[in-house]
């Protein structure tokens, strides 16, 4: 009995085999499967790092990008305009008649009349004024008298001049008779010169009693009139001007150029006068002359322009702009002032090469208030930067947001 199994162990160990290797079967499938979810999941999460990751990395090269953009300078640049080689200066000067003399009297006396007044057109020798001096008259009276005496004298002498000398020949006299005779001869003519010199300077001193015009001109003004005293000068008083007369016909006008141009101011240049008086309108002169010197004082070369004014036009008196075309040695170039840098190593300017900044020493010249001249250290096709900021620096990457051409600095 104990070697024989019951038939129901039997039963459940043939069941328990059969259904052995299906179970195991079930389990594999059911760790693929798990493990089939796992490495999805895995994948879908790697995929989603990797796209965030992605996304941050973009993000960062754009955000450096605009950094950099952002922190590249931007600048506004101009051309430099290029000068021609003669510069127009224009310099204050006042118009001087040609010819201007105060008439001053030669004798002392009284205003007896005036024929001329202020604006009165005169010609040479026109009379202007006559003087009342009785003192004169009377004295040319007296020396008229004096000479006539004198000359009664003389003619005495003579006589007795001759008669001594046809006596000597007979030895009627003696000859100390004979020179005391032509020694009274010759004393008596002296007098009559002298008396005779005496009278032509009375006859001056009255002929001066009338005055004339010294020249063609204006009267430009009359200082006395009718009962003045006129005092010549002569005992010691001050001189009276009776009139003062100038010639328009043709102006002068001094003008005071500053020795930088001296050199290029020549006799025979044209220039042209501006006056406030005639707007929209120029007048031509020509440089005559120059005073070929430098005054010390001033540093100025002083020239003389003249100006026909045949018909009066121009008044003289007046204040003149005059206009002059000085050649220049060399072309210059003229930039706004506020592209200068002030370093202390010198004067420059920042130029743009190839998106970067280069900073330029350059030597200026005029100063034009809102332009300056740069004489050297440019090139005309040089990109100046305007409104430099003071950190800029040789190298420095910039980006160009304006450009203005050299015809449109002001």
């Amino acid at each position: 009995m104990g070697a024989t199994m019951s038939p129901q162990i039997e039963v459940g160990k043939r069941i328990a085999g059969e259904s052995g290797p299906s179970s195991d079967t079930g389990t594999r499938k059911a760790t693929r499967g798990r493990w089939l979810v796992l490495a999805a999941a895995l994948i879908l999460t790697a995929g989603l790092l990797a796209s965030g990751i992605w996304s941050r990395v973009k993000a960062g090269r754009k955000l450096g990008v605009e950094t950099s953009q952002v922190a590249v300078t931007e600048v506004s640049v101009v051309s430099p305009k290029q000068t021609t080689p003669a510069q127009e200066i224009i310099l204050p000067g006042n118009v001087q008649p040609f010819i201007s003399s105060p008439i001053y009297a030669r004798t002392t006396g009284y205003l007896k009349s005036w024929s001329a007044d202020i604006g009165a057109h005169v010609k040479q020798g026109q009379l202007l004024a006559i003087i009342d001096a009785p003192e004169v008259d009377q004295q040319l009276a007296q020396s008229l008298s004096n000479l006539n005496t004198a000359k009664a004298n003389l003619a005495l002498a003579e006589i007795t001049k001759n008669r001594y000398q046809g006596l000597i020949k007979t030895n009627a006299v003696a000859q100390q008779d004979v020179d005391n005779a032509v020694g009274s001869y010759n004393a008596n003519q002296a007098i009559v010169e002298a008396d005779e010199a005496n009278v032509k300077q009375l006859q001056a001193l009255q002929s001066f009693e009338k005055i004339y015009a010294p020249f063609d001109g204006v009267v430009t003004a009359r200082n006395t009139d009718i009962g003045d005293l006129i005092d010549s000068g002569s005992s010691g008083g001050v001189k009276t001007d009776l009139f003062h007369i100038a010639q328009p016909g043709t102006l002068r006008v001094y003008v005071n150029v500053p020795e930088e141009y001296s050199q290029g101011v020549k006799v025979g240049m044209t220039a042209s006068l501006a006056l406030a008086e005639f707007p929209g309108r120029t007048f031509q002169g020509k440089l005559v002359r120059t005073a070929d010197a430098i005054n010390v004082t001033t540093r100025t070369l002083l020239i003389e322009i003249d100006v026909d004014n045949p018909t009066g036009t121009l008044l003289t008196g007046s204040y003149t702009e005059i206009h002059l075309q000085v050649p220049t040695q060399a072309s210059t170039y003229l930039l706004p002032v506020n592209t200068l840098l002030f370093r202390s190593e010198g004067l420059h300017v920042g130029i743009v090469r190839d998106g970067k900044v280069a900073l330029v020493a350059v030597t200026p010249g005029h100063d034009f208030g809102d332009q300056i001249e740069i004489v050297s250290g440019l090139k005309a096709d040089d990109q100046v930067i305007v409104n430099p900021p003071d950190s800029i620096i040789s190298g420095e990457t910039v980006q160009i947001v304006q450009v203005t051409l050299p015809g449109d600095i002001k």
